[in-house]
């Protein structure tokens, strides 16, 4: 009886075959072997292979070189931004100190124009109703020596005067305001006049009213200054109240009227000097 015989299988046999090729091949590539079909085909075989290799590891690297440079864009974007808002919240606040400054630069000037006053800095913390400091009030009261009918300056010349006062507040009416009548005279020529409040020309023309003024002998021109009067009763006497822009002659042919540009700048009013002096005469 013959034995049996273990076969393997024909597919097994050519896989082996195969393995052992390519190995061969391989190992000839790799260890320098020159010459011969087996270079050959290790040269169509695995230096193509070994380049696809090549492309996948670099583009993989490539690929991780971009993710990783994306982030640290990112994170330098996000650090320069915080760097503008930082700069950007510092310059608002230099430019808020200069402002600030400038501002206690031109009161401290207007002290000194008005030094035979005695005066308190004081800063406005709210306004009337319309777009124009005609009433508003500070931080300053009976406690720093602030009383009724005092008069109060900022800007280069006359702001208003006092109508009402607490502790630490006080309010004041500008000379802007319809119900302020202000006796006044043209400094170049001391004839008399009256200075009103005028919101609607304000508005219009950023001009006040001048009345009753005394002219006899037609010195009064456009330019002139006007300043408060030695006859006023509340307002003390040659503080700046503004600049003549207009006259003419009323109809009673005595007197003139026109209009003033005001001094003061009534739409930006952040500080003002109090005169702490009363005047002796009162209404």
């Amino acid at each position: 009886m013959r034995g049996k015989r273990s076969r393997v299988p024909s597919n097994y046999i050519l896989i082996i075959l195969i393995i052992a090729c390519v190995a061969s091949l391989f190992i000839s590539y790799a260890t320098g072997f020159s010459g011969g079909p087996i270079q050959i085909i290790a040269d169509y075989v695995f230096v193509p292979m070994q380049r696809g290799i090549d492309l996948i590891g670099s583009s993989i690297s490539v690929s991780s070189e971009d993710s990783k440079t994306k982030q640290e864009l990112i994170a330098e974007n996000e650090a320069l931004q915080a760097e503008v808002e930082r700069l950007t919240d510092q310059l608002t606040k230099t430019q808020l100190q200069q402002s600030e400054l400038e501002e206690l630069q031109e009161l401290f000037q207007l002290s000194q124009t008005y030094s035979d006053y005695k005066t308190t800095g004081a800063h406005v913390i709210a306004r009337g109703t319309t777009n124009w400091f005609d009433t508003f009030t500070i931080d300053k009261g009976t406690n720093d020596g602030v009383q009724v009918d005092m008069n109060v300056i900022a800007g280069g010349g006359l702001v208003g005067i006092v109508t009402d006062v607490g502790k630490n507040y006080a309010v004041v009416r500008s000379v802007i305001d319809d119900n302020s009548n202000v006796s006044a005279m043209v400094l170049s020529t001391e004839d008399q006049c009256i200075i009103s409040g005028d919101l609607a020309s304000m508005t219009e023309k950023n001009m006040i009213g001048l009345s009753k003024l005394e002219d006899p002998e037609g010195k009064v021109v456009p330019g002139d200054s006007v300043v408060t009067s030695n006859i006023s009763n509340k307002y003390l006497q040659g503080i700046l109240i503004g600049y003549i822009d207009q006259i003419e002659d009323d109809s009673n042919g005595l007197t003139k009227s026109g209009t003033i540009t005001p001094v003061v700048d009534f739409r930006h009013l952040t500080d003002v000097l109090v005169i702490l002096q009363v005047k002796e005469t009162g209404e």
